[in-house]
């Protein structure tokens, strides 16, 4: 996710937008900004009438400048006038695989800053405090990493979460039966 401010002398006109930007969305009385969304690079905005865009849904962050310069083009063409926004990442989702299972339940009781309640959700939230990070841990090994800024703190968080799963032996060995046996109560 990644934010810009538009520069502009006097609110946009939101209505208007909307009826100039083809696909765009606006029930001000459900939310208050504009939702347009974009195709390559592929890009969800969130245009409000300040002048405040947020830019979501982006497989590569570091396309952010890419979509808004895009979104810029094209409203400019409707006498909307901006210099180049400051774009700011605000937050990155990634996601991934250890290529392990992960015993869940062992892992609640050795690792610290978590939450597992299976019932609710069948992930385990880990929140790594350095570097500062969240985690969706699943048993497959599969995991969704936010809360992070930059790439350089995301691979390393990663790295972090690898070690300790590894180093607190809170893995299964992948046991693959081709028999099985069914018990009905």
């Amino acid at each position: 996710m990644a934010t810009a401010k538009l520069d502009l002398k006097e609110k946009l006109d939101l209505v208007k937008l909307t009826r100039k930007l083809y696909d765009a969305e606006y029930h001000p009385e459900r939310f208050p900004g504009v939702i347009f969304r974009q195709d390559n690079p592929r890009a969800t905005f969130l245009i409000f009438s300040t002048g405040n865009i947020v830019v979501t849904g982006l497989e590569i962050f570091q396309d952010a400048e890419k979509a808004i310069s895009k979104l810029l083009k094209k409203i400019k063409k409707f006498g909307i006038k901006s210099s180049n926004p400051e774009i700011v990442i605000q937050n990155i989702v990634a996601n991934g695989d250890l290529h392990t299972i992960i015993n869940l339940n062992k892992a609640v009781l050795l690792m610290e800053f978590v939450m597992y309640e299976p019932e609710v959700f069948p992930g385990l939230i880990y929140n790594m405090k350095n570097p500062r990070a969240v985690f969706l841990i699943f048993s497959t090994g599969k995991f969704v990493c936010t809360g992070i800024k930059e790439e350089k703190i995301l691979e390393k968080a990663i790295l972090k979460l690898n070690r300790e799963i590894n180093d607190m032996d809170i893995t299964n060995e992948i046991v693959i039966e081709d028999e099985f046996e069914l018990t009905f109560l």
